[in-house]
């Protein structure tokens, strides 16, 4: 897989920065993000640069479209993304599709390795996809993804100062993606030595710095994007598996945040899980997985680690029940991605993932 360097000095990343042979950077970021200490400094670097703005929080193909007709026009020769999932994944996106024919539909063509430079900085410390070689994009109001290990980017910053101005219910919302994707990872079928030891590290971080993370202690920052950083590296191995299947529509229909959704499902799936190997003789690779997630949590039972998690769940002040609408549950098994659900360590059958949602009621 591709190698990545990671910087958490942004002066460090400033000097590398100015030794590349590239010399107009393509920036996709939010408005917000043009009075940041990052993107003055990169101006200061490079005089002739070119900003896109166009993308939505769920990314879509025409977008895309604009964001490559724009570079192509302005002769950008790198890409640099500032922001959260949605402006990384639309940089990968492009990133994928610059070198493919652009008199074809994108998402038809086989992806082509290229070495075109990439350079992403989150601002939220949940997604991970600085990490990843996969992004998602919409197209005809479908979820499609995009895969390649080219994808993954070539530098990336970790700056805390990003996280100073993020919203109460984005810091826990994005705190408790990584979370989930940290424990998720770990109990995928996917699984190695490699990404466990990631998943712990996040599992870790989270569990260590929460408390100061969410009482806006800035000297916790910076471990909280260390700890998303390691979800989507634990994720680029495993992926996830059934708690990140069933969040999806939620988030559609709902409009809760990506983070949210998947934190609502994790603990009723985890909860049907131990009960399932309870009473199954054959689970015992399973049970192994759930005891060394215990001993990650310093915990001694399931129920010791529920009562942990749902302690960092009341310290975000997030509605973690009444989500959803009875008249709502089929659609909601109906949405749920098969594939998606082929990494959990215990199947689900329709019925099971009816009554998980219908915690939620």
């Amino acid at each position: 897989m591709k190698k990545q360097r990671v910087f958490e000095n942004c002066y460090d990343l400033y000097h590398e920065l100015k030794k590349i042979s590239y010399h107009k950077p393509f920036i996709i970021c939010s408005k917000s993000a043009l009075n940041s200490r990052f993107i003055s400094n990169v101006k200061e670097i490079f005089l002739e640069n070119c900003f896109f703005f166009g993308y939505s929080p769920n990314p879509k193909y025409e977008e895309v479209i604009e964001g490559i007709d724009l570079y192509k026009k302005q002769n950008c020769d790198f890409i640099i993304a500032v922001g959260g999932g949605s402006a990384i994944d639309v940089a990968k996106t492009i990133k994928a599709f610059l070198p493919l024919d652009d008199n074809k539909n994108y998402l038809e063509q086989e992806l082509i390795n290229n070495d075109l430079f990439f350079l992403a900085v989150p601002t939220t410390a949940g997604t991970g996809s600085e990490s990843t070689h996969f992004s998602v994009i919409y197209y005809n109001n479908r979820k499609y993804s995009v895969a390649h290990h080219c994808l993954i980017p070539d530098y990336v910053l970790l700056d805390a100062s990003f996280l100073e101005s993020l919203p109460k219910y984005q810091k826990s919302s994005t705190m408790l993606d990584a979370f989930c994707q940290g424990i998720e990872s770990y109990w995928s079928i996917n699984a190695n030595g490699e990404s466990k030891d990631y998943a712990k590290k996040t599992i870790k971080l989270i569990l260590d710095n929460y408390e100061r993370y969410l009482n806006d202690d800035k000297s916790v920052y910076l471990n909280i994007l260390r700890a998303a950083n390691y979800s989507g590296k634990a994720i680029n191995i495993s992926k996830t598996t059934a708690a990140h299947a069933m969040s999806y529509k939620l988030t559609s229909l709902y409009g809760i945040s990506h983070g949210h959704a998947v934190a609502c499902i994790l603990p009723h799936l985890w909860t049907h899980m131990v009960d399932y190997i309870s009473n199954n003789e054959k689970q015992e690779n399973v049970e192994k997985i759930f005891n060394e997630l215990y001993g990650i949590f310093d915990t001694k039972s399931f129920n010791e680690t529920l009562e942990k998690i749902n302690k960092i769940y009341d310290m975000t002040e997030l509605e973690f029940s009444h989500i959803i609408q009875n008249k709502d549950i089929d659609n909601l098994v109906n949405s749920v991605n098969e594939n998606r659900l082929k990494n959990n360590p215990v199947n689900l059958s329709k019925n099971d993932i009816k009554k998980i949602y219908e915690k939620l009621l």
